[in-house]
């Protein structure tokens, strides 16, 4: 924890922590992820302090949109419209696929810029 930032580690749980048996099968899945949450260096957060991360509710759509709407309306755009121009059903579907995978690696290669534009906030968990 710097003055300007603070490391919010929290806990990831599977499907599968949610079952009955998670514990006897050995397969369940938690992992632990970090996050980097610019703060206030008067806030006195402390090392064990329990708080909530939020992420404006527009931001969250805006993933959604970039995450899942966008990409299908590119990929089901290229097989239709190759189809439409009589490209045989495998080839405009692999044509898709491809589509979608430059479309995810756009989304990668962006993704400092991408980053810089979700800011998470914390407050203390109540």
């Amino acid at each position: 924890m710097t003055p300007q930032t603070t490391t919010v580690v929290f806990l990831q749980h599977g499907a599968c922590s949610q079952c009955h048996a998670a514990g006897l099968c050995g397969m369940a899945d938690m992992s632990e992820k970090t996050l980097q949450v610019p703060t206030d260096p008067y806030a006195g957060y402390k090392v064990g302090d329990e708080v909530q991360v939020l992420l404006k509710a527009s931001m969250g759509m805006k993933a959604v949109w970039l995450a899942y709407f966008i990409p299908l309306v590119v990929m089901l755009s290229v097989i239709l419209g190759l189809i439409g121009l009589d490209v045989p059903e495998i080839p405009a579907a692999l044509s898709g696929l491809g589509v979608l995978g430059l479309y995810y690696l756009g989304l990668w290669l962006f993704r400092d810029k991408l980053q810089n534009e979700y800011i998470f906030t914390i407050k203390p968990q109540l």
